[in-house]
């Protein structure tokens, strides 16, 4: 992790002229060797009505500086709250945000960052706690040859209440395959509180999947009225998990995994604790049980912070109360 860098004047004429011959971002940062968050805040804080300026630039930055608020100091005890949401596996952002709906000293993202980059110095391990922003394959282009299942009900006939996330109770599905395609993982969130639920499977067989995701939500039978997944062999049994579960099952169209985004974006999440060459078929439930207890007890930006486990378990009682 590269340590923010404050620009020179010097720098600042030179950006200002490799923006003139059509440089980007990413191209400026190389040119500059520094990170390309960094040109890309410099320009958006100090472009003015005439565009990018490097004097006028300059002293923009240099005024904002004499005028910044100086830090307070944090204590140790919040440090070690702040250590501790960390070894939850929480980001940064998360931490910041939590602190702040309490109303602890407010710490910003990047002031975590910069105490995990010292922890690392020092020889600490905060930093394995972060996610890895690895490249994410998705599987575009595959449904086509993975044949198409009967009795299947289009996503354009699913309620228009499920796209608005104002109810409890309509879910995505989804697998993911382990190593060698050796075992896999179904995946289930619900769409307004993101809580998730994970079960491994020796097999991608549709009636494994079926029993799995029948399984999975047999507990919240009250609050599962639809579920929706893509067009894998996987779901052949839809409407044995539809009829037990007293359920609508409905499959997105091909090659449109954003219509499952909120599958998608929790696929990546798990990812951080079953990375992509994890055999599933030796995988067992008390480790997919630690990944959702991670899950669902860190809080979410998109939830104003709370978690997944208060949105979802607080309004589903007081559902059925």
């Amino acid at each position: 992790m590269r340590t923010y860098r404050q620009l020179t004047q010097e720098q600042r004429y030179q950006i200002s002229v490799l923006k003139k011959i059509g440089y980007g971002p990413t191209e400026i940062a190389k040119e500059l060797e520094v990170h390309k968050s960094t040109i890309s805040r410099e320009v958006r804080r100090n472009t003015g009505e005439r565009g990018y300026r490097p004097k006028q630039a300059n002293e923009k930055a240099i005024e904002r500086r004499a005028n910044a608020t100086p830090r307070k100091r944090i204590l140790a005890e919040t440090w070690e709250v702040v250590e501790e949401k960390l070894r939850q596996d929480w980001s940064p952002e998360q931490v910041s945000g939590w602190l702040e709906k309490r109303q602890e000293p407010r710490i910003s993202p990047e002031w975590v960052y910069q105490h995990i980059l010292a922890d690392q110095q020092a020889g600490g391990d905060l930093y394995t706690h972060l996610r890895q922003h690895g490249k994410c394959r998705k599987r575009y282009g595959m449904y086509d040859r993975r044949g198409n299942l009967p009795n299947r009900v289009s996503i354009e006939q699913r309620p228009e209440v499920v796209a608005q996330r104002k109810r409890l109770g309509d879910w995505e599905i989804d697998t993911l395959v382990g190593k060698g395609h050796r075992g896999a993982l179904v995946s289930l969130v619900e769409r307004k509180s993101r809580y998730t639920l994970l079960q491994p499977v020796t097999q991608r067989l549709a009636h494994l999947v079926a029993d799995a995701t029948i399984s999975l939500l047999h507990p919240f039978t009250d609050v599962v009225h639809t579920i929706t997944g893509d067009n894998g062999k996987e779901f052949a049994e839809h409407l044995r998990i539809a009829e037990t579960l007293k359920a609508n099952f409905y499959f997105a169209h091909p090659y449109s995994a954003w219509e499952r985004g909120t599958n998608e974006n929790t696929n990546g999440l798990v990812r951080q604790y079953f990375p992509k060459k994890t055999d599933f078929s030796k995988v067992a439930r008390s480790e997919t049980k630690v990944a959702v207890d991670r899950l669902n007890h860190r809080p979410r930006k998109c939830l104003d912070f709370k978690t997944p486990f208060e949105v979802f378990f607080k309004q589903s009682v007081a559902l059925q109360s």
